[in-house]
This record gives C-alpha cells, structure tokens and sequence, in this order.
C-alpha cells in the first residue's frame, strides 16, 4: 500500500481513545504510522509514537494538509445522539474529506457505519439519515473503499453489555423490552478493530455487515448476564409502548444509560445479523466476556 521501505501512514478520524479506537491502536499500531485526529489528548497516542492533530472532523475546512503522504483513511467519527444541528457539520466535514480524499488520490478509504434500521428511523433520525448521506457520498465517489457496519459492541467499558451487567449488579433486576424474542448478535470491539484491518487491505468497492459469532435471543442473553453474576433472572415487563417511554424520560432527565431509537432500533429484530466471515482466527464469543466482567463486579469472599 506505500513505496517500498516506507511504513504504510493512515490518518484515523475520530482518534485512537474511544471503544473501537483503542483496538484500531493496537491492531495498526505495530507496522502502520497513524496520525489521528480528534479533540482531546490520549496519553496512549504519545506513549506509542502516534501522531495527534487537534481537530474536530465537522470543522475541518481543508482536508489536504492532513492527507499528505496518507496512504489510508479510517473513519470512526460519530455522535451517539443529538439533534440534527449536532450531526448536520459532522456530516459535511466527512464528506469533505471524502472529495479531498478523492482529489489527492488515497489509495484506500475504510468508513464505519452501521447495521440497517427500521425505515422510520433511517428517514426521521438525524443520527441516520446525516449518516447515510456519509456513506452515499462514500459510494459515489472513485474511491477504493468499504464501508464496515457493525452490530452491537462489546468490550471492557463499553455502553452495552457493561452497563447492562451494571445495572443488574446493582439492582437485582432489569427492564425487559417487550417480549425478548428478537434477537442481537454482539461482536467484540477487538475483532471489529481486525474486520478494520483486513478491510483495509482488501481492494475495492463494497459493504460489509459484520456480527458476531453467535446470534442470540435477547432474553437468553440477559439471562446469561444474570448467571455471570450468580443471580436469577428478573425482570421488569415493559411492553413496547412503554419501552419507548421509559428511555425517552431517562433522555429528559439526561441520562445517557438508554436512548429511545436504541430502544426502537433492538425491538425491530434487525441486529441479529449473520457473523462476519474472512479473519485468520475465530470471532469472539461473548460468554467468556461476560464471565470476566462478571468476576470484577463480585464482592471479594468474606
């Protein structure tokens, strides 16, 4: 992907210190020279000989400086939620970088996105619909690129399945989302860092979805959780409406635990997509995760 001696430059948008990022650090990190930008320092970054430039991608007008000698560009930049005036820069600056991208001839474009949603939410959500517009310019241009959508994320300090074990942890019981017969299949944020990578060095055009390696009933699941910490199973029935209300009041009162599109997003059964296929070595199952999570969260014996 570079000239012959020289280690192969990507620039990650979005940084190297979020869930993802991190995995996207030691996966690259090795063999690759990285410059990540984003707005706050990692100490990580500087202990590993990565290159950080202050920025935000929604303000970022001219994109070339940080383009030269870039053989690859990662994007991980995202919102998890706000309104429209939030996501509308972001969107833009993203598909600036794409045309500039385009202009100076990267070799390789690789852009996270995500699973397909119910349509009221892909034409009403602006944390779809300014996403989708991303990955549109992405396909429209002359790029060699993928576009990588993962389902639900799991790693230490994730915003899932570690704040879901938390809660149980805490309260002896969890809300059920209407009946718990739809399904999820949880990938680990490792294996979606090496999905990244193989990406990357895969020529050209193309989408890719990728879950884990097991796709579960929802309510198995959350049953499994409460096994990992040596409790029974209980549950709050909600049914769908109240779901949505229960997530829309934490939003009120700005909690960032649950949001009402995640909610709506989980109870359309459509996040239990088909494991990725192509790594070397087996995706992850979440089992011994959520045992390992499990064990820190136990009180010592005595």
């Amino acid at each position: 992907m570079s000239a012959p001696g020289r280690r192969p430059r990507m620039l990650v948008v979005g940084g190297t210190g979020g869930l993802v990022g991190r995995h996207v650090r030691a996966e690259f990190s090795r063999d690759w020279t990285i410059r990540s930008l984003h707005r706050h320092p990692v100490p990580e970054e500087a202990s590993g000989g990565i290159e950080w430039i202050y920025g935000d991608a929604g303000t970022v007008r001219d994109w070339a400086p940080l383009l030269d000698k870039v053989d690859l560009v990662l994007n991980l930049a995202w919102y998890r939620t706000g309104p429209d005036r939030r996501f509308a820069p972001l969107a833009e600056g993203l598909v600036r970088l794409i045309r500039t991208s385009e202009a100076v001839g990267v070799r390789r474009f690789v852009h996270v996105s995500v699973p397909d949603a119910p349509e009221r939410l892909e034409t009403g959500l602006p944390y779809l619909t300014r996403k989708r517009e991303v990955d549109r310019a992405l396909e429209a241009s002359r790029l060699s690129y993928v576009i990588v959508r993962p389902t639900l994320l799991f790693a230490p300090r994730d915003v899932l399945l570690t704040v879901m074990m938390r809660t149980m942890a805490r309260y002896h019981r969890f809300p059920m989302f209407g009946d718990g017969e739809y399904h999820v299949s949880p990938i680990a944020a490792s294996d979606v860092a090496r999905i990244l990578r193989r990406e990357a060095e895969t020529p050209g055009r193309r989408n890719v979805t990728a879950g884990g390696p097991e796709r579960w009933r929802y309510r198995d699941l959350t049953d499994r959780i409460f096994r990992a910490l040596g409790r029974p199973p209980k549950y709050f029935r909600l049914s769908h409406r109240s779901s949505v209300r229960l997530a829309r009041l934490l939003e009120v009162f700005g909690s960032s635990l649950l949001y009402v599109y995640e909610v709506e997003w989980l109870l359309s059964d459509m996040l239990g997509i088909p494991p990725y296929e192509g790594l070397a070595t087996p995706l992850a199952p979440v089992t011994p995760f959520l045992e390992s999570e499990a064990r820190r969260r136990r009180p010592p014996p005595g």
